[in-house]
This record gives C-alpha cells, sequence and structure tokens, in this order.
C-alpha cells in the first residue's frame, strides 16, 4: 500500500489513511474519477470517503493531474505503450487502469487523452495459497497439466502467482525445483516494473512480460527451455495452438481462465480443441463464494475441485 500512496496527492492519500485500518488492509481498489466522488473497493463492498462522513470528497481536476503526472514522470509522452493498453504497472506490482478519451488510427487504439478516471488495483501476493492444490497439481515428483476456471475476483492469478513460486523453489524432498516460464501478457501475475518482478518467485522463473501469451510459449520454448509454463487467461484460439504445441514439446502448461466452471468454459469454440485433446490433466474451479467467506484468506479454498481426464 505504501506505494500506492506515493501515487496519490495528499487530499486523496489524507481520506485513505482515514479508513479504519482492517478495512484499508482488505483494499483490492481505489477507483479515482474526475469531479466525481472518491471510491474504495474490498471484496465484497464498495465505500466512498471520507470514512463515516454524509458527503463524500469529489475528486477535483488537479488531483487527476497530480497522478497522471506522477505515474508519467512528468512526460505523458513516455506512457505511449501503455496508453495504448490502458492500464501502467507500478512499482509493488500494483496496477492503474486508465479510461478517458480513445484515440484511433486507423481502426486500432493508439492511445488515452483527456484521462478521467483511474482505477488501482492492489496486488498482494498470498503465500501458501496453492498447498491445499499441490497433491491435485503433482504425481511424485511431476506437475500435471492444469486448467484453473473461474469468474473474476475469485483469486485465479493469485492462485497462478503461488504456483510459480513452490515450483521454483521446490517443497521439502517430494517435489525438486523446477525452471518455470510465464507468459504476463497483462502484467499481472507478476507485475514486472522495467522487467523485474514485484512478487517473490524464487530464483528459477523467467518472464516475458507484456508479451501476447501464444507467441510468449513459443519463445520460451525455443529460448528458456522451461519446464513448467504459466499463463493467464487464456481464451483465443491462438493460445490453444500454442498450449497443445507446448505440452508436445514436453513442457507443463498451468493455465487459468474466466468462466463460471468447467462445463461454462468447454462451450467455448476457441477452447474445444483442448477438451478434445484431453490436454489438461486436472481442472480446479474456484467460485466468487470462496472470497465471501473470507476476503483474505490465508490460503485459497476451493468450492469444488476436480481430478479429470477430460472425457
Amino acid at each position: 500500500m505504501e506505494q500506492v500512496l506515493t501515487v496519490l496527492p495528499g487530499s486523496i492519500r489524507e481520506q485513505i489513511e482515514s479508513v479504519p485500518l482492517k478495512v484499508r488492509h482488505s483494499i483490492e481498489e481505489i477507483r479515482i474519477r474526475v469531479q466525481r466522488p472518491l471510491e474504495i473497493l474490498t471484496a465484497d463492498n464498495a465505500f466512498l470517503l471520507p470514512w463515516g462522513s454524509g458527503r463524500p470528497y469529489i475528486v477535483t481536476e488537479e488531483d487527476g493531474a497530480f497522478v497522471l503526472s506522477y505515474l508519467s514522470g512528468h512526460s505523458v509522452y513516455r506512457l505511449e505503450e501503455e496508453l495504448k493498453r490502458g492500464y501502467i504497472t507500478i512499482s509493488g506490482g500494483h496496477r492503474v487502469g486508465l479510461a478517458g478519451r480513445v484515440v484511433t488510427e486507423r481502426g486500432f487504439v493508439k492511445g488515452i487523452r483527456d484521462i478521467g478516471s483511474f482505477n488501482i488495483r492492489i496486488a498482494r501476493q498470498t503465500k501458501g495459497a496453492a498447498i491445499p492444490y499441490l497433491k491435485k497439481m503433482t504425481e511424485s515428483d511431476k506437475w500435471l497439466h492444469t486448467l484453473i476456471v473461474g469468474p473474476p475476483k475469485t483469486g485465479k492469478t493469485t492462485l497462478l502467482r503461488d504456483i510459480a513460486r513452490i515450483a521454483s523453489e521446490g517443497e521439502g524432498l517430494r517435489l525438486k525445483p523446477k525452471t518455470v516460464g510465464i507468459v504476463d501478457e497483462r502484467s499481472e501475475i507478476a507485475g514486472c516494473v522495467m522487467g523485474v518482478p514485484q512478487h517473490d518467485f524464487g530464483t528459477r522463473v523467467d518472464i516475458l512480460d507484456r508479451c501476447p501469451k501464444a507467441e510468449g510459449m513459443m519463445m520460451l520454448i525455443r529460448s528458456m527451455s522451461p519446464d513448467i509454463i504459466i499463463v493467464d487467461e487464456i481464451g483465443r484460439a491462438e493460445d490453444t495452438e500454442a498450449i497443445l504445441e507446448a505440452i508436445h514439446s514436453g513442457v507443463t502448461v498451468i493455465a487459468s481462465v474466466h468462466g463460471q466452471n468447467l462445463e461454462d468454459v468447454r462451450k467455448r469454440p476457441a477452447l474445444k480443441t483442448l477438451f478434445d485433446h484431453r490436454a489438461f490433466e486436472t481442472v480446479i474451479e474456484l467460485t466468487a463464494m470462496t472470497r465471501k467467506q473470507n476476503p483474505n484468506p490465508p490460503v485459497l479454498r476451493e468450492q469444488k475441485e476436480l481430478k479429470v481426464r477430460v472425457k
């Protein structure tokens, strides 16, 4: 949270610091919208600030200008690539989403101007999140091809992050350290800043930051010889082809996908081939119920877990 506070002007920082410590530690998003109320979101609640007051703090144009100036190092032109993607990753792995007037060129997004909304998503590493799943994801010293299914905000990325750490470091005598490659297309798993991951992955992880998943998987196989490849939010036909190529190359693939459940994911045409080829040996389903029970659990608790040889 300290890295996030440095991005904020004193007026907004003061509002965040007025929030009770217990709630402050559970903040997942800070929504800053120019000329509209300042908002924070936890796992299952949203609050307007200041805390406990009937009159919300209205974000000023000066507040928005301060945030943008800090993010850009006082030069918006330095953010050309980030503005095309609509987000910026800051120290600590936190991600700042941007919204405003979109500039297009020949039908493609060129950037965002007149930025009026910032969504700061707080990144937290939960070490130990993957431990309850290890017996289902491994056989002897071998990691199984695994698909993690769940709707947004159910902990898929948190789980992938901890799987990468454990696979890299090993676990006692049972699981030997592996070389792990991460294709982090949206800078969410590792939260890299200037190529350096902001989370602890141990010593045997190589990361392709801001790289398309399909191309990145092939790049890792050709150049980094990973034992395991980890990717977030698969869903395109080219992702399917790359995963099958990786599996046929002897690399274990661990991936996540958006979906309410496994049956929902099976219906997606772009992923059908993966199930036809029985690509994944283990499927873990996460639900929103997990987060509602405890917004910040020391480990994720699954609502439903399937060990399947896909039929």
